[in-house]
């Protein structure tokens, strides 16, 4: 017996087949291009990542053989939203990506209502999400106003749409539903008040559904779709996580920090509430800091810089590089705990070395990693010993840097890929593993920290409020 699940991030789509006791027998990766048209515009083309997903899952089916198939699942990137045809699911716009800004000069006639929203929600009034996105789409878009009025669209993140597409039916599952800052949290349903505020007609929303679905059969095979999720919360099951006041970081394209908040919905200033975990008889919250640029930041520097991808090696440039400057990555905004939309990236103090700039900017994951946890600390919450971290970004020099600054141990699985194992527990109801035992991960314990680091933790006080001036006239 054996499962095929599927990563979809931001770069890439990833496939596995793991067999019941949760080793990956085969794997494969699509990589595509997001689409840039102006500043602050990021955009993804959705039939190319619907054919990647078809292909990958076919390629595991061929390759499971006499592995017995019995479920299917997927992880998705989260607030990356589009339109699409109700009868034919064709895409009628572009996917617009959760790196994109242009819908913050809407931002405006809403800023009243920000508070009530984010209660409701556990998602702050933002670019990055679902409401903003409609209204500036359907603003920029006469064709979509009427055909909306016709009820023939249906508007969501990708997950929903590619779970439209390969199953036939429509739906969006709880872990994601919130980043459409129209779902309540509270209730698990549609907000009326969010729905009304942003004007988006309940039947052009899908279905919502629990993590945790039968969501049918994939393509035309007999294997069933059994769990969509968002890819953070699957990476912090994927780290054993559904127990309460588990703390788990993933570094990817993007970064964040997830505390499960058990049961019941929390809200903490600065940071996300939302569905960790669903199913139609429980239902598991969690609090999250999201960092946008992580790996994001690297790929930004190689432009930057005019660094070709295959000599940027950001951590073997850095490990032995210091610097005093500070760099704050404004191409993709920043998000906790401050939600600042995206701006101009700033240097302070850095010259053209390109090693230090690529220092800095490596710095910064760190200190927004160390507020966010700031933030879950004065909300009450106790931070482990031993802060789990996974993903393709979280190589030791960055680590160890955030275990120094944090003077926190941070503990490393060996075995990669925690989204899709998180999937995998989801699927087999194996929560706990062999992956979690404690001598599988390599450790990085805090050293101390020259002084004029020490002194750039403060950087938020100095730089985020004080610097960055919002000029959208490029959106």
């Amino acid at each position: 017996m054996s499962y095929i699940i599927i990563d979809q991030g931001t770069s890439s789509t990833k496939a596995f087949l793991l067999n019941t006791n949760g080793k990956i027998l085969h794997s494969d990766k699509a990589k595509y291009s997001l689409q840039r048209p102006r500043p602050f515009h990021v955009e993804c083309d959705p039939k190319t990542i619907l054919i990647d997903i078809q292909r990958l899952f076919y390629e595991m089916m061929f390759l499971s053989k006499e592995e017995k198939v019995t479920g299917a699942g997927i992880a998705f990137q989260r607030s990356t939203f589009l339109f699409w045809e109700k009868s034919t699911c064709k895409p009628i716009t572009p996917a617009i990506s959760w790196q994109d800004s242009r819908a913050t000069k809407v931002l405006g006639k809403y800023k009243k209502y920000e508070k009530k929203l984010w209660n409701i929600t556990g998602t702050p009034l933002s670019a990055h999400f679902g409401g903003p996105k409609f209204i500036h789409m359907v603003e920029n878009n006469e064709m979509l106003k009427g055909r909306i009025k016709n009820n023939e669209l249906y508007f969501g993140p990708l997950s929903a749409f590619i779970t439209h597409a390969i199953t036939g039916k429509p739906a969006i599952d709880e872990s994601i539903a919130g980043r459409t800052l129209m779902y309540n949290l509270r209730k698990g349903r549609w907000s009326r008040f969010a729905t009304n505020l942003f004007n988006v007609p309940n039947n052009c929303l899908p279905p919502i559904t629990p993590v945790k679905h039968d969501y049918g059969t994939i393509f035309d095979s007999k294997i069933r779709l059994l769990s969509i999720i968002g890819d953070q919360q699957a990476a912090l099951i994927g780290q054993n996580g559904l127990k309460k006041d588990s703390i788990g970081t993933n570094f990817g394209t993007s970064a964040s920090i997830q505390y499960n908040a058990g049961p019941k919905p929390m809200n903490v200033k600065g940071l996300i509430s939302s569905v960790l975990y669903s199913d139609n008889k429980s239902k598991m919250f969690m609090v999250e800091g999201t960092i946008n640029a992580c790996n994001a930041l690297f790929y930004h520097l190689e432009s930057v810089l005019s660094i070709p991808h295959e000599r940027m090696r950001w951590d073997e440039r850095i490990k032995n590089t210091m610097t005093k400057g500070i760099f704050v990555p404004g191409f993709n905004g920043i998000s906790a705990p401050y939600w600042k939309t995206g701006f101009d990236d700033i240097y302070v103090d850095l010259d053209s070395n390109p090693n230090q700039i690529i220092r800095a900017g490596m710095e910064s994951i760190g200190y927004l990693m160390n507020d966010i946890l700031n933030c879950l600390q004065s909300a009450g919450m106790k931070i482990p010993k031993t802060l789990t971290a996974s993903g393709g970004a979280a190589r030791p020099v960055l680590l160890q840097f955030i275990s120094s600054l944090t003077k926190i141990k941070i503990g490393y699985y060996d075995v990669k890929d925690r989204t899709a194992i998180g999937v995998y527990k989801i699927l087999s109801g194996q929560y706990s593993n062999k992956f979690d035992k404690v001598e599988n991960l390599k450790s990085f314990m805090p050293k101390h920290l020259p002084h004029e680091l020490n002194k750039k933790i403060k950087w938020d006080k100095t730089l985020i409020d004080a610097k960055i001036k919002n000029d959208y006239s490029d959106i």
